[in-house]
């Protein structure tokens, strides 16, 4: 067996082959990244072969390149690594030799390399949270002018048509003209974001119906189209079961880190609040991990996944404009 130690960069990437005996059987090359099938021609001698590339923008292309090849492509988990591999002497090559070398002695946190229906899925989850990661931030600067003149507005009141109208007729006398210009324009983003967020909830709708997970998932209370995509793309698929105890072990591992995710989603999503069990038949103490501690943080507004806090923003509890 061989292990190919791939150190990839945005327009090239170094190549480094090691035998299962620890041997350098190629040295490092530098193979621009216009030229794959160059780099499937230096591999194709090496078999059985497992090519290790770090997580990082050029991994997607060198998976789908490897596909049908011969090639096991190991994704490995970068910032993991680093933490084990720790160097303030980097250099390419050397990189992509102790990635080989990492492999040999199954020192590599693999990571899930997902499928291009996955990354698309993904990339429209993605885009919809920087739209609405933007327009939260353009209320909330709307809302940091009413504070500084001693005004305060419920969240989500903001984006009403009431609440513009209370703006005028309250705030407005309170603000001089710059603020009154500034709020102006935060309100021109948010009615530019508004309908380019709804396109894309119903982008994530038609794309939700064509995954049974998507529909399974969607049975639970609290989880809809948005969470219920972002699971499926971030936990599935689930290996399929092996007869070997290791392989059932990570089964048994991936179905519970699924299901805390989704416990975790319900709790701070339910309508009394996190701890509260509102509407969701939990109990007031919210669920323990493994080792008897909650594995993800309670407060919504400190350290809650990304984005899931983002797709909050723009809740059915935030009217659109």
């Amino acid at each position: 067996m061989f292990v190919a130690g791939i150190d990839a960069h945005t327009t090239y990437s170094v190549v480094v082959v090691v035998s299962n005996t620890g041997d350098l059987v190629h040295q490092p090359t530098r193979i621009p990244n216009a030229e794959p099938d160059r780099l499937l021609r230096l591999l194709e001698e090496f078999r059985p072969l497992e090519a290790v590339v770090e997580t990082c923008p050029s991994w997607p292309w060198l998976f789908d390149l490897f596909q049908g090849s011969g090639i096991h492509f190991v994704l490995a988990h970068a910032k993991r690594l680093r933490a084990i591999a720790d160097s303030t002497y980097k250099r390419d090559d050397l990189d992509a030799e102790l990635l080989a070398r990492m492999r040999l002695a199954g020192l590599i946190p693999e990571v899930y390399p997902k499928s291009v229906e996955q990354r698309e899925q993904a990339a429209l989850l993605r885009n919809r949270a920087m739209l609405v990661r933007q327009r939260t931030a353009a209320a909330a600067r709307i809302h940091s002018q009413l504070h500084q003149v001693g005004l305060h507005m419920a969240r989500g009141h903001l984006l009403t048509r009431d609440g513009r109208q209370w703006i005028r007729s309250e705030a407005w006398p309170l603000l001089g003209p710059e603020r009154r210009l500034f709020i102006r324009m935060q309100w021109a983003i948010i009615q530019r974001l508004s309908p380019m967020i709804r396109s894309l909830d119903k982008r994530v709708e038609r794309m939700g119906r064509e995954m049974p997970a998507v529909a399974l998932l969607r049975t639970i209370p609290g989880i809809g189209p948005y969470r219920a995509l972002l699971i499926a793309t971030e936990t599935l698929p689930v290996p399929a079961q092996s007869a070997t105890k290791r392989h059932n072990d990570d089964v048994v591992k991936v179905g519970a880190r699924i299901g805390e995710l989704v416990l975790h989603i319900i709790h701070i999503t339910s309508p009394a609040g996190p701890g509260s069990g509102g509407g969701c038949g939990m109990s007031r103490s919210p669920p323990t991990g493994p080792r008897g501690n909650w594995p993800y943080p309670t407060n919504r507004s400190e350290n809650a996944p990304r984005a899931i806090s983002e797709h909050n923003g723009s809740s059915s509890r935030n009217p659109k404009l």
